[in-house]
């Protein structure tokens, strides 16, 4: 599993333009089961995605598409782990 940390590069007016093609990225990746969770900083600086059933090569080939990547408007920071304890209601990703 993985956690991808999102930093903003740009104004968040720019960010804001390319947020429904980022959506749409988004939506793809949910869809096809790689994302399990993904939303934005407290305060507005990025985001935070989750990502499962991938290797870090294929996260990083995907986050190559993702239109704020291709358009300079964020950096990345991926990080791999291994979930061992959940509480109660999240033990289904101990299983990912």
């Amino acid at each position: 599993m993985f956690i991808v940390s999102v930093t903003y590069q740009t104004p968040l007016e720019v960010v804001d333009s390319h947020l429904p093609a980022h959506i749409a990225f988004l939506d793809r990746y949910f869809a096809a089961g790689t994302f399990i969770a993904a939303g934005r900083k407290i305060p507005r600086t990025g985001g935070m995605m989750m990502a499962r059933n991938v290797t870090r090569t294929e996260l990083e080939a995907i986050i190559e598409e993702d239109p704020f990547k291709v358009n300079g408007v964020a950096t990345y920071e991926i990080t791999e782990f291994t979930p061992n304890r959940t509480a109660p209601e999240f033990a289904q990703l101990l299983n990912l």
